[in-house]
């Protein structure tokens, strides 16, 4: 038999080793050596948070709308040209919602093709026209609008002139969606895009000016920030909570922008901004820009993004904005 001497030493090594993992506690658990819980992260930004429902939030993007409330904290933010030559927003929420979101503005027919790849988004809205109700009831789209639930959350701000002051309490919204039976609002379960390192054959670019007929966007690099900011017509494009709105991946879509049957209340024609075929588009990451290529084929396959050698374009993982425009941008070093 081993003596009690010989014992001791067998015993030494293992009792060390526990002693060793329970004195580092302190700096990280016992469990972490032995698995680690992998975190989970949202679908749409790539970042640490939950995938929840999707909800969609038609705001205002004239002059008059700023400061926008709770676009910060959108995953994703669509840029559509609307009538007049103006731009109207679709803010994507799923990891988080802020407290308001606004001011809300009414639906338009761009929205259900965009939207489709999705799957069934809930869509805030103000209002549509007549003629687009019963297309809007044959989506895929759980109607979330302000036609449909109480001044209690679709709120009015004194300090806004309309029609730029009603805005969205999307929490209380999405409890009194959930209440009914019959809600169906998809979450996430693809990811649309793939987050990883840039593509290659970047070209340095520290500005990118976007125009429609009577809106222009500019994106210019902020090396401190490590994202690209936000203008709106020549000023910063500032969020109601101070902070200047930014975006770690900017997408500018080229896409076919053609009038549609339907118009607004004072004659103006809706334009139709196609997100269904392919065509070119510039990925704006990093201070740098890349010539991308998209394709989306039928409405419920998301868009894929392409580089110049054929591959899927990684995103950076963060605030995604997409500009959908026919003109192409204007890029400077």
């Amino acid at each position: 038999m081993p003596s009690k001497r010989k014992w001791a030493k067998r015993l030494l090594v293992p009792v060390t080793l526990i002693f060793f993992l329970l004195a580092s506690n302190a700096i990280s658990p016992l469990s972490d050596y032995i698995s680690k819980k992998e975190i989970e992260k949202n679908l749409f930004s790539g970042l640490a948070g939950s995938n929840n429902q999707i909800l969609v939030v038609k705001v205002d993007d004239t002059k008059e709308a700023r400061p926008q409330i709770g676009l910060e904290d959108a995953d994703i933010v669509y840029v559509e040209q609307v009538e007049a030559g103006l731009t109207r927003i679709a803010a994507i929420y799923s990891s988080k919602l802020p407290e308001l979101i606004g001011p809300v503005r009414s639906a338009r027919i761009s929205d259900i093709e965009l939207l489709a790849q999705f799957g069934r988004v809930g869509l805030a809205y103000s209002g549509a026209q007549s003629k687009m109700r019963p297309v809007l009831a044959a989506a895929n789209i759980e109607n979330l609008s302000a036609e449909r639930n109480p001044p209690s959350i679709y709120t009015k701000d004194p300090e806004r002139p309309g029609p730029v002051d009603m805005i969205l309490k999307p929490e209380l919204l999405l409890e009194r969606a959930n209440a009914k039976v019959s809600t169906k609002i998809d979450s996430p379960t693809v990811a649309p895009w793939r987050f990883g390192d840039a593509p290659k054959l970047g070209a340095e670019t520290l500005t990118a000016k976007i125009k429609w007929p009577n809106a222009r966007y500019e994106l210019k690099w902020d090396e401190t920030g490590k994202k690209f900011l936000i203008y709106f017509n020549g000023e910063p494009n500032m969020a109601a909570s101070g902070s200047q709105l930014a975006a770690d991946t900017a997408i500018i879509q080229l896409v076919s922008i053609t009038p549609s049957i339907y118009g607004d209340k004072f004659g103006g024609v809706t334009p139709f901004s196609k997100t269904i075929g392919s065509g070119k588009a510039i990925m704006l990451r990093d201070g740098f820009s890349y010539k991308l290529t998209w394709q989306r084929d039928v409405e419920t396959d998301v868009t894929t993004w392409l580089d110049k050698d054929g591959k899927i374009a990684n995103f950076k993982p963060g605030n995604i904005w997409i500009f959908l425009t026919d003109n192409p941008p204007v890029l400077a070093p």
